[in-house]
Formats: C-alpha cells, sequence, structure tokens
C-alpha cells in the first residue's frame, strides 16, 4: 500500500536556526514567568526556602511539558485553521499538563509538610489547576500564532523565490529572442560584402566577434552597468556604419556620471536596431542615442531620420522589437518607467528631415 504523504515540516521545529529560535523563545519565556511564580509563591507561602524548591521543580518542567505539547501540536494539529475537536483537544492537552505540574508540587509539599497558609486542601489544587491551565493555555495561543507567522513568511518566501525564477526564464527567454535576430542580419550583411569588398567584411566579422563575446559574456547577467551597454551599441553600430558606408552617420553620447549606473542588459539594442533597420536612408541616415541622468533616473533617446509606419502597416520585425522592450521595461521597471516612441515633422526652413524618437525614463536601479 502507498503510505500515506507526510506533512510538511513545522517551520518552528526544523532546521538549525529555527530549533534554536524555539529553545530560545522557550527558556527566555519560562525563565521570565518562574520570577512571576517565585515571587507569586513567596507571597502565598511566606518562606524563601518553600518557594525557592518548588519554583526549581517547576521551571524545568514546564519547559519539558511545553516542549512535548509543541513537538504533539507540530505533529498532529493542521497548520491551518482549527476546527473545533482541535480547539477541544488544546485545551484537554493544557490541562492535562497543568494537572502533572500541580500534581508535581503537591507530592513535593506532602513530602516536606508543606501547607498553603488560610487555604483549603481543595484550594490547594483547584486555584493551582485553574492557573497553570490559563499560562499553558496562553502558551499554546502563543506557540500556534508564532507558527503560523512563520508558515506565512515562509510561504511569502518560496512565492517570491518562484516568481524570481519565473521571471529570470522569462529574461533569458527576451534575451535568446535578440541575439539570434541580430545575428541573422548581421550575418546577412557580411555576406552581402564578401563579393564586393571582402576586407569590410573582414571588418564586420571581428566586430561581430567582440559583439558576440560581450553578449555571451553577459548572458547570465540581467543587469550590467550603463557603460558596458554602449560598449555593446558602439559595436553594433560599428558593424552597421561597415556595411552601409557613408549611408550611416551614427552619434552615440553618455554622460559621464551615467557610466556605473546599472541598466538591464541589451535593453537598448532593439531600439537602436530598428532605428537603423526603419530609418529612411534616401539621403543618409542619421541614428543619435543620447544617455543621460537625471537625479536617480536614467534619460535615454535614441533618434533617426524618418517617418513612423502606420500601425496597419507595420512591419513584423518591428513589432517583435517593440514588444521585447515594452515587456522586458515591465519586468525590471515595474511602474518606474516611461516608454515613448514618436515622429518629430521635417521642419524645411531650418533644413530638419523628419525624425523618429524613442525616449526612455528609467527610475531607480532595474530589478
Amino acid at each position: 500500500m502507498p503510505r500515506p504523504p507526510r506533512s510538511a515540516p513545522d517551520p518552528l521545529l526544523t532546521g538549525g536556526k529555527r530549533r534554536a529560535f524555539f529553545w530560545r523563545l522557550q527558556i527566555l519565556g519560562w525563565s521570565a514567568f518562574a520570577l512571576v511564580d517565585f515571587a507569586n509563591r513567596l507571597l502565598t507561602y511566606h518562606s524563601l526556602p518553600v518557594a525557592v524548591v518548588i519554583t526549581l521543580f517547576a521551571w524545568p518542567l514546564l519547559i519539558a511539558l511545553s516542549s512535548g505539547l509543541a513537538w504533539f501540536y507540530a505533529n498532529h494539529l493542521p497548520k491551518n485553521r482549527l476546527g473545533a475537536s482541535s480547539i477541544v483537544l488544546v485545551i484537554a492537552l493544557s490541562i492535562a499538563a497543568a494537572a502533572a505540574v500541580v500534581g508535581t508540587g503537591y507530592v513535593i509539599r506532602r513530602l516536606h509538610g508543606w501547607e498553603i497558609p488560610g487555604w483549603h486542601p481543595v484550594e490547594e489544587m483547584i486555584v493551582p489547576l485553574i492557573h497553570y491551565s490559563v499560562v499553558l493555555g496562553a502558551w499554546t495561543v502563543c506557540f500556534l500564532w508564532i507558527r503560523a507567522e512563520l508558515d506565512r513568511r515562509a510561504a511569502i518566501r518560496r512565492a517570491f523565490a518562484v516568481q524570481a525564477e519565473a521571471m529570470k526564464a522569462e529574461i533569458q527567454h527576451l534575451r535568446l529572442q535578440l541575439d539570434p535576430h541580430f545575428l541573422f542580419n548581421a550575418l546577412n550583411g557580411v555576406a552581402e560584402e564578401i563579393p564586393e569588398d571582402p576586407a569590410a567584411a573582414l571588418a564586420m566579422m571581428r566586430d561581430l566577434s567582440a559583439y558576440l563575446r560581450h553578449s555571451l559574456s553577459s548572458i547570465d547577467q540581467p543587469v550590467v552597468p550603463v557603460e558596458a551597454e554602449v560598449t555593446s551599441l558602439r559595436a553594433y553600430l560599428r558593424i552597421q556604419e561597415a556595411r552601409f558606408g557613408a549611408k550611416l552617420r551614427t552619434r552615440l553620447a553618455m554622460d559621464p556620471d551615467a557610466a556605473l549606473r546599472p541598466i538591464a542588459n541589451f535593453l537598448l539594442q532593439p531600439l537602436v536596431e530598428n532605428a537603423v533597420k526603419y530609418g529612411a536612408r534616401q539621403d543618409g541616415l542619421d541614428v543619435t542615442v543620447r544617455i543621460k541622468t537625471d537625479g536617480t533616473a536614467l534619460r535615454i533617446a535614441i533618434i533617426n531620420t524618418g517617418t513612423l509606419e502606420p500601425q496597419t502597416t507595420r512591419r513584423r520585425g518591428r513589432g517583435i522589437g517593440l514588444s521585447n522592450v515594452r515587456r522586458r521595461l515591465a519586468v525590471h521597471y515595474p511602474d518606474r518607467h516611461q516608454f515613448r516612441l514618436e515622429e518629430v515633422p521635417a521642419n524645411p526652413t531650418r533644413g530638419k528631415p523628419a525624425r523618429v524618437v524613442a525616449s526612455l525614463i528609467l527610475e531607480g536601479e532595474p530589478c
């Protein structure tokens, strides 16, 4: 027959740190109670030796009994809401443990002939029984509350761990969407150059190797300094400049203060790639990347000459790149980013052509 599934270990009684935490609470809590109990006995018996002896017996007995109750609750009580039968069981066990303490005290008093001044024999049993039943019942409530709180925190930690793993997997998936796409385009460019200009093709291959080396070395780093991101963009732009020659003019400007700021790795790549791929090249394509700081925020603008395609005619590649950027922004900068893609009309009087501006504002550090 298959064995019934075992319940999860109790967070208070498993693991070195948790066991140490449990015993620390046990000893400190019952020690504080022993001082109060000693003062109560001193006032009751009017005898220091009697109060000391009974307290020295009661203190370790309470620790032992409550530890036994803890083991029982951990293995036999549900961790969620307690039913009526469980509550009755808890009350019965608290009274039974209290009876053990009272019975031990009674035996010690009988052996030494100690009486409680002014108390009837029934009072000597009933009053301490009620007293210790309430104390052990309160201890049980504390134990179950702490156990429930540790369970809740453990569940939150597990949920965060699962979410972090899922997010890491998603980020890796998004990265893998980018690199093969760029590699396909770059290799096509090299192939086009080989028949006409082998030297340019060789230079492109060297830049591509440098770019891929950077990409592979940081595949497990979802967050990098801005200067590392800029290094990658420079390699990419050199490849495209070699491919398009005088038809492509690029400029990359970064504030020195932004160099060491953290940024999501390869976040800007699809935006720069779109600017190069879809920008207007009839009179030469200008692509500018500007990165600057604004307090705790990074302000990034990627500008290219050209116009925005209507949503209905937008080509598939651009859609993949933009959706990738938006998803990575949601993952790395939840509710802490702004992303706009807009067209700036041409200004013939100033000799400025139409431009497309992708602007980013990234608040704080990426997740």
